[in-house]
């Protein structure tokens, strides 16, 4: 895992991903990884609090209190800000941006429980780019003709039209590139400075240092989180554009 590894010396710093068992799969080896380990625990998390918020909600007070009033703080936070960067269009995509805030924040902080978190793995965070870059997709061309979409692609510039198409695509092509890549650098970079941290330490490592927890796992796995849905709602919204 993560810093049940690190508690070692300094030349045994490790923050790689590990397999740690393989099978047979139509004759190829497929290795379960500590990614996909703490995968599972992250979905855990998330679906046991999503099963006790289903039952505080079925039994819900006319006056919140305690577990009840978390949920729907909760809840009023993500739609909030969803509503607020997408307007008229946050009904439509409210329950994936909170579905993916949540995994993501939950996957950043779960360095906290000495895992090692899953968006430090590259294999994670670009199918998340992937799911935005086909949603953008999809809605440009449900919601824009083939003329719109030709012109927003050959713009700024009129008179030499054609000459921007390729410069836009490759913008495009960008987009889950730099989605994916910004959030599994930035926590990457986090996982190996407490890696080194750790390292260092050695056995004094078994007292956390917990300013540093603050900042990389806290702080910055926030930060990320938001810049990531961010990003998301704000693409989605330019490409749907101002159809209803």
């Amino acid at each position: 895992m993560r810093y049940g590894i690190l508690l070692a010396a300094g030349e045994d710093i490790d923050f790689m991903v590990h397999g740690l068992f393989k099978y047979k799969f139509f004759g190829q080896d497929v290795w379960i990884t500590t990614t996909h380990v703490c995968i599972l625990i992250v979905i855990a998390i998330i679906l046991a609090f999503a099963i006790a918020a289903n039952h505080a909600m079925k039994n819900a007070k006319e006056v919140p209190s305690g577990f009840q009033n978390v949920v729907e703080l909760i809840v009023e936070m993500l739609d909030k800000m969803v509503k607020t960067t997408m307007g008229k269009h946050a009904s439509k995509f409210r329950n994936y941006i909170g579905t993916v805030f949540i995994f993501i924040l939950i996957s950043n902080l779960s360095g906290l429980l000495g895992l090692r978190p899953p968006t430090a793995d590259y294999g994670v965070t670009l199918p998340l780019g992937l799911v935005t870059f086909t949603l953008i997709h999809f809605n440009t061309f449900k919601h824009n003709s083939l003329k719109s979409i030709w012109i927003d692609k050959c713009s700024p510039l009129p008179p030499w039209l054609p000459i921007w198409f390729p410069i836009n695509l490759i913008g495009d092509i960008a987009v889950p590139i730099s989605l994916s890549l910004r959030l599994f650098a930035n926590v990457l970079s986090g996982v190996v400075m407490m890696a080194l941290v750790y390292g260092l330490l050695g056995k004094l490592a078994l007292i956390w240092p917990a300013f540093l927890h603050v900042y990389l796992d806290i702080f910055s796995g926030a930060i990320q989180t938001y810049v990531f849905c961010m990003l998301t709602m704000t693409y989605l919204t330019n490409a749907i554009g101002d159809t209803e």
